[in-house]
């Protein structure tokens, strides 16, 4: 099986897709990458690439990814943003096909993080290489522009709309990263199937910090690690952290990177909080060694309709890595926490709230804890283990191969 992904984010940008295109390999598939250069989350094109640069790289595990030129996302502004964004469609559009040129492709796989118009050069490859198309969505359009406040025209969101909805219905299946993502999707994919696939997690077999990159001060250490941008609700994080000052023994430790990273340092110095650990950013396989030395790992997001749809994929890490969770979020994220026994939750957005749940978790036995660590291993091995999620991927690919969608309306127009 023959198989074209495409993602305007990869290998060395730490996503969930270079996992699955390592599982897909151990499948059997033939895999080769299209992709934009890698700038995420500092917004700064890494070091030995260029934003104009284009051309084939070989990975170490021995395939090919072809890379396209895109303009890094910057501060995150939305000039900025929409700049990376266009840049990779219209150079995926017309670099894609020049250096994928004599190259044939059973199926194109789009890993969908925002925004979902990265699937035009996808749509543009099927076209030119007679081959089938699945979108795995990871973010719901236009609903996450009007959440986080980039668009409020009306009109401006009713055009997305639509072309969101013409792109999906150019695919022959949409798998959705939640539950509650089918259930919105389904409305714009006309007669496309739709199905349900996760995002696997880090496979953690026993973590080990004799010898970490960063080492964490003695304490209750609730960690958090990613990206700190406006959907993680990081500002909640820092009113909770204000809230527990009078408690010398807990620590929020920051690890990553992200938009909002400096303005929550200035608001932490404004506090006067040193009860707030800024760690940096870390190799993803570094991260073992510091998430073993955690009482509790953090999950957050922001209070919005379309985040309640979401699980962030560290949710999954968090799992297998077999520490206490605390999820100050709403919706799917937090059922999964709740239903897996692997810790406690709280409204997204309130301090108070979250504040009480470290006092909670902190006031356990160790014993229990670490129930709740085993039991998020379980569940992560039962639901998420990568290995098995990259046999059933290729079963949704297989059964889109022998038995494609038109992708055609319910009364069949285009």
């Amino acid at each position: 099986m023959r198989i074209l992904v495409v993602s305007q984010h990869f290998w060395p940008e730490s996503f969930r897709i270079n996992q699955v295109v390592s599982s897909l390999i151990k499948q059997g598939c033939e895999v080769t990458v299209l992709a934009g250069q890698p700038n995420y989350p500092a917004g700064i094109t890494y070091a030995g690439y260029s934003s104009f640069g284009a051309g084939v790289e070989i990975h170490p595990e021995g395939y090919s990814i072809v890379r396209v030129p895109e303009l890094p996302r910057g501060t995150g502004r939305a000039r900025q943003l929409i700049a990376n964004y266009l840049s990779f469609v219209v150079a995926g559009c017309l670099l894609g096909p020049f250096f994928l040129f004599g190259r044939k492709f059973d199926l194109i796989f789009v890993y969908g993080t925002s925004p979902i118009l990265q699937a035009i050069p996808a749509i543009v490859l099927k076209w030119l290489k007679r081959a089938r198309l699945v979108l795995w969505v990871q973010d719901l359009w236009p609903e996450s522009l009007e959440a986080t406040g980039y668009v409020r025209n009306k009109t401006v969101l009713n055009l997305v709309g639509s072309v969101v909805r013409w792109i999906y219905r150019r695919a022959d299946l949409i798998l959705g990263q939640s539950e509650a993502f089918v259930t919105a999707i389904r409305p714009m994919a006309g007669t496309v199937p739709i199905a349900y696939h996760p995002n696997p997690g880090e496979t953690f077999d026993g973590l080990d910090d004799s010898a970490p990159a960063y080492r964490l001060d003695p304490g209750f250490n609730v960690v958090f690690a990613g990206n700190m941008g406006k959907a993680q609700g990081m500002m909640t994080l820092v009113e909770a952290a204000e809230k527990l000052r009078g408690e010398e023994d807990i620590r929020l430790v920051l690890v990553g990177d992200g938009a909002l990273a400096e303005a929550l340092r200035q608001r932490v110095n404004e506090l006067g909080l040193r009860n707030v650990v800024f760690a940096g950013r870390f190799p993803p396989e570094t991260m073992p060694g510091i998430l073993a030395q955690a009482s509790a790992l953090l999950v957050s997001l922001a209070d919005y309709p379309i985040l309640n749809m979401t699980v962030p994929s560290k949710v999954q890490s968090y799992l297998s890595a077999g520490r206490p969770i605390i999820a100050s979020m709403n919706g799917e994220g937090a059922r999964i926490i709740a239903e897996s026994g692997a810790g406690v939750t709280c409204p997204a957005d309130d301090a108070e709230a979250l504040a009480q749940c470290i006092l909670d978790l902190r006031g356990q036995s160790p014993e229990a804890r670490l129930a709740m660590g085993e039991s998020g291993r379980a569940y992560h091995r039962q639901h998420y283990e990568p290995e098995a999620l990259g046999a059933k991927l290729r079963s949704h690919f297989a059964r889109t191969l022998g038995t494609a969608s038109g992708g055609k309306d319910s009364d069949g127009r285009d």
